[in-house]
């Protein structure tokens, strides 16, 4: 491989970034014929070893999207960890009769799990909890070019090329505007400023007792009419949603529609129509 480094090691950038990036970079890039020929191995066989060949190889390209994200104030160690996980997923899911490269397919995987892990650690988490809001989120943030507010133009423009309202524009600059406050309050802080600290007026609420025992009773109610929904579908498009979504090893639209021996597109018809009559059933 060109490296002194293990490959687990190679999955988790520890010490000094610049020498696994370094290292990462001596790894020789795959021909055409030889990624076809290991994804195969992987794909018909489980070869191991050549999904690892397959990993090892990419690791540079992990390392370059990586780079993209550095201006969320997060270590660029983590950010490369969690985009290893992405490509080791790709990889996992790759078919190689698709008739792309593996580069191509891996980037959708790769982003993914940078996005969940910028949106869990960086300061403003939970600010974006649905699929909008994440494209809203991540577009704004690349998309403003400097630090002032933007103007009622900008904001129009840019809830038109992302599809949302200028008001939903406008309540997520605010919330990536906010600034970091300590729980506890600094150290040095006297007797008449400590108590402003957000630990001293917060009420964790968490354990109280009514809330838990209200939390138990809408997720028992919520399976419950999952349950009874999924009971009023036709075994086939039941089965498509548990695999999909309900089982720990989720299936993808090409395994099924092997399995079903109809096109992928067909199941995806077969999932969306399933899912909007559990949703109804649900709601009545």
């Amino acid at each position: 491989m060109g490296s002194s480094l293990r490959p687990i090691e190679m999955l988790a950038p520890l010490g000094n970034v610049e020498s696994y990036i370094q290292a990462v970079n001596r790894i020789p890039v795959l021909s055409a014929e030889e990624e076809q020929e290991l994804a195969e191995r992987y794909s018909k066989f489980e070869d191991l070893d050549a999904a690892r060949q397959l990993v090892m190889a990419h690791l540079r390209f992990v390392v370059h999207i990586a780079r993209s994200y550095s201006g969320y104030g997060l270590s660029h160690a983590d950010l490369i960890q969690e985009g290893n996980i992405g490509l080791m997923k790709a990889v996992k899911r790759f078919d190689p009769s698709y008739g792309v490269r593996l580069v191509s397919f891996a980037v959708h995987w790769i982003k993914a799990e940078i996005h969940e892990f910028i949106l869990k650690n960086w300061r403003i988490v939970k600010v974006a909890t649905t699929k909008a809001q994440r494209k809203l989120f991540f577009n704004l943030r690349s998309s403003k070019k400097r630090l002032a507010w933007l103007n009622n133009d900008e904001v129009n423009a840019m809830a038109k090329d992302l599809g949302v309202e200028p008001k939903d524009v406008r309540e997520m600059e605010s919330r990536m505007s906010g600034q970091d406050t300590a729980f506890d309050g600094a150290p040095d802080d006297d007797d008449d400023s400590a108590y402003m600290a957000p630990a001293n007026v917060l009420e964790d609420k968490r354990y109280d007792p009514a809330r838990l025992m209200e939390s138990d009773d809408t997720e028992t109610d919520s399976n419950t009419r999952l349950h009874e929904a999924l009971s009023h579908l036709d075994e086939r498009s039941k089965a498509i949603l548990e695999k999909r979504w309900l089982s720990n090893g989720k299936s993808t639209l090409h395994d099924l529609a092997a399995e079903y021996g109809v096109s992928a597109e067909r199941i995806r018809q077969l999932e969306k129509n399933a899912m909007k009559k559990v949703r109804v059933l649900m709601e009545a």
